[in-house]
Formats: structure tokens, C-alpha cells, sequence
């Protein structure tokens, strides 16, 4: 049996791709949850990696909810309201989180619809980049839900509030246009070069020392929720370790001696 999800690593870029065709990939299925958490933790502990690339195969990047599972009330939607709760935090709750949470910087390649938990996923990552086929929709109210993965917090933090506010409170879907246009996304490119143009930017962003990139990100996800003088506090402590580094060295050096740096995490 293939694989709920592909790994793909070329040099140090990953490409993980959601492989459940079949029900467009949707994020209920609990092995796709586990494999995505299990991923993510090792692609943390591999310094290998600088940059993760994350789409979906066929065409749908995530269908969200699978909603035979929802009509049928199995799977993540089985039992009581306690069961289903315990469906969610030990689901899509947590692939939400270990991807919020990872430390390696991360694209999302929309390759065609993101609706509910998809769209939601795609704004865990740092940079998304959509095919002019993808669609963006936040529409949990539409089959009679709320975002149970926690679209609340982290539709806002990429489109605004009252942007959130309309795409939840329609459940219409948005076009890669309008998804530039509002933010959402920072390219729109045709089909058949969406990962290409995913790909070019994981390599630019991975010719950097790695352990940086990390603490880079860590910030910025940091500078979401805490005041400034608590960030001002941690990029000290950030800087000063970085100082101490071989690959600030060499950055250094490489600029004054104008050449290509050469960096190995350390």
C-alpha cells in the first residue's frame, strides 16, 4: 500500500507530498495525521534539511474534512461529543500544531482547492505559493461546523480580521488571484510550474546556514504573540549564540572575499 504521505529529499530541500488522491487528500484520515506529526519531528532532528516544500497529489492540495466520514460519523466524526473532541486533539489538532511548530522553514505549494482544514494547513507554513487552479476556502459553516484546527488563530495572522471574518462567515471559496491580492499567498503560477517556482525558492532560501534559518523563524512566529521587548530579550540571546558560530564566520568571510559561502550548521 503506497504511502499517505511522500517524502522526497534533493540535497537540502524536502518535498512532502498529501497522497491520498482518492478522497483529495483529505486531513481526516488519522494515518495521514500521524504520518505528517511523525515527519515533521524528523525533519527537525535531520539538520540536513533546510527548507520543507509541502503540496498535495492530484488535483486538490486538501479536500479538509472527508465528508462520507462526516454523513457516516466515523473516524475523526465517531462517537459522543467527548470521542469526537478526543478525534480532533488527536488529529488534525495535532498535525496543526507540529507544523506551527516546526523549525525548518516551510512552503505550501497549492496545487488546486485548500478548503477547511486545508486552508487552514497552508497557513501554518511560512510562504505559500499557488497554481492559478488553486482555491482557498474556509468553509466550515458550510457543512454545518466551525474550524475544529484552529483556522480562529491562524486565518487572521495571514489575511486580517475582517478578511477572516468574510471568508468564515460566507464559506465562499477565493481564487489564486484574490488570495495574492489579499496576501494570502505571495505568487500565483501555472499549473505545471508550481513546484518548479516552489523548488527555485527552497533553493535560495536554503543556500543559508541552517541553524540561523531556524532561529530566524523562530522569531518571527515569536514576534505573533509577545511584546516587543520580550522578542528584543530573545534575539539578544539568538544573536549572541550566532556569533559564536563557524557559519557566521564564514558568512563574514565569504562576503569580504566575495565568493560563495559554504555552510555546515555549526
Amino acid at each position: 500500500m503506497p504511502s499517505k504521505l511522500l517524502y522526497e529529499q534533493d540535497g537540502r530541500v524536502v518535498t512532502l507530498t498529501f497522497n491520498i488522491p482518492e478522497t483529495r487528500n483529505a486531513l481526516t484520515d488519522h494515518d495521514l495525521c500521524d504520518q505528517i506529526v511523525a515527519v515533521c519531528q524528523r525533519i527537525e532532528r535531520e539538520h540536513s534539511v533546510r527548507v520543507a516544500i509541502i503540496t498535495g497529489a492530484g488535483k486538490a492540495f486538501s479536500s479538509g474534512g472527508n465528508l462520507k466520514h462526516m454523513r457516516d460519523k466515523t473516524g475523526t466524526f465517531a462517537g459522543d461529543a467527548a470521542e469526537v473532541r478526543d478525534g480532533y486533539r488527536g488529529g488534525i489538532q495535532r498535525v496543526v500544531r507540529a507544523l506551527w511548530d516546526c523549525e525548518v522553514p516551510l512552503i505550501a505549494a497549492v496545487n488546486g482547492p485548500a478548503y477547511g482544514a486545508g486552508c487552514d494547513v497552508t497557513c501554518t507554513c511560512d510562504i505559500r505559493i499557488a497554481s492559478t487552479t488553486a482555491i482557498f476556502a474556509e468553509n466550515f459553516v458550510r457543512v454545518g461546523l466551525i474550524s475544529g484546527d484552529g483556522g480562529a488563530w491562524l486565518l487572521p495572522r495571514q489575511v486580517g480580521l475582517s478578511r477572516a471574518a468574510e471568508m468564515t462567515f460566507t464559506a465562499e471559496p477565493v481564487d489564486a488571484e484574490t488570495a495574492l491580492s489579499w496576501g494570502l499567498v505571495s505568487k500565483v503560477v501555472e499549473p505545471e510550474e508550481l513546484l518548479n517556482e516552489a523548488r527555485a525558492l527552497a533553493t535560495r532560501i536554503a543556500k543559508n546556514p541552517p541553524n540561523q534559518l531556524r532561529m530566524a523563524k523562530r522569531l518571527i512566529r515569536e514576534g505573533l504573540n509577545t511584546r516587543l521587548n520580550t522578542v528584543l530579550e530573545l534575539a539578544a540571546a539568538f544573536q549572541g549564540a550566532c556569533h559564536q558560530t563557524k557559519d557566521h564566520e564564514e558568512a563574514v568571510d565569504s562576503l569580504l572575499e566575495k565568493r560563495e559561502a559554504i555552510f555546515v550548521g555549526r
